[in-house]
């Protein structure tokens, strides 16, 4: 009986936390897919793959989402022409260098900018070498099929030529953010459901103590604190109090690890990838983010420990 309460205590607390961000990133999506325009996106985004990919690093200091709110921004940045390598950089880097997550980081290490500049620094690293990596692995954006054939078919309704059709007045237009909202937050909201409960239940049957007694060396002090964010599946703007309360117990390398890997993959947003993107995709995708995690957590704990 204790165990199902802390199940469902654990599993609510997910959930509540996660809902105003998901409910942001559907309402952005939505304002994405009605007043942003494929030409207009190609105005803006440098054709070099190397810039491009910089730019999609840069651009979530302007998003305050948590990763369970920017997969639908980045599907609908992605469908509308955004490159590939880009928008996995937003949606890795969006979760961690917004003003809000790295004010909270500042905070949980006692009023110290040291750990947010790290996390920051860290995730940009990750993220740009994770993107350009992927974009050579695969050309073709990577949707599943009904994802790609419902963005392409949403896109061009929206894209209908001035010449045939005269602009929808705001009302209509702010309706269709509304309905288009709407539908993405039932989309979304099921696979975070799902991931919310297994990770509450791996919190509650899986003894965290079990796996802290793993990190003996800085190796696998990285990987353990990677698998333990995976697994605690944290909100973003929460997991900086979380890390702050292993600093007796791990290095400032494995600490990074846990800042940077958790906001990018969990059990949660795995799931809403998986209902967007290719499951070799999102396998190559969680692996590539765990290598770099790992190899950048060491240099942070020779540089920094």
């Amino acid at each position: 009986m204790k165990t199902l309460l802390q199940l469902n205590t654990i599993f609510l607390s997910m959930i509540m936390e996660a809902i105003p961000f998901i409910l942001l990133g559907v309402i952005v999506s939505g304002l994405i897919q009605t007043f942003v325009t494929e030409r207009w996106i190609a105005k803006v985004m440098p054709r070099n793959r190397f810039l491009s990919t910089l730019v999609g690093c840069g651009v979530g200091v302007f998003f305050p989402a948590c990763e369970c709110g920017i997969v639908p921004i980045t599907r609908r940045l992605l469908g509308k022409g955004v490159p590939l390598h880009a928008g996995i950089a937003f949606m890795l880097t969006g979760p961690i260098i917004n003003p809000i997550v790295l004010f909270a980081t500042f905070i949980a290490f006692g009023n110290s900018w040291k750990m947010a500049l790290i996390r920051a620094g860290a995730a940009i690293v990750v993220a740009f070498f994770v993107s350009v990596i992927l974009s050579y692995l695969f050309p073709e954006l990577p949707f599943r099929e009904t994802q790609g054939k419902g963005i392409a078919e949403t896109a061009a309704a929206a894209e209908v030529p001035v010449a045939v059709t005269a602009k929808p007045p705001i009302q209509q237009r702010l309706m269709g953010v509304i309905t288009h909202a709407i539908e993405e937050f039932f989309s979304v909201g099921k696979y975070l459901v799902l991931g919310a409960l297994i990770a509450a239940s791996i919190q509650t049957y899986v003894p965290t103590a079990s796996l802290i007694h793993l990190g003996s060396n800085e190796v696998t002090s990285s990987l353990v604190m990677i698998v333990l964010a995976f697994v605690m599946s944290l909100c973003s703007e929460a997991d900086a109090f979380i890390a702050s309360s292993f600093r007796g117990s791990f290095s400032i390398g494995a600490i990074s690890a846990f800042l940077v890997f958790g906001p990018m993959i969990d059990i949660k947003n795995t799931l809403m990838l998986l209902g967007v993107f290719k499951g070799k995709f999102v396998a190559t995708l969680i692996a590539l983010v765990m290598v770099s995690t790992l190899v950048v957590s060491l240099l942070v704990g020779r540089l920094f420990g």
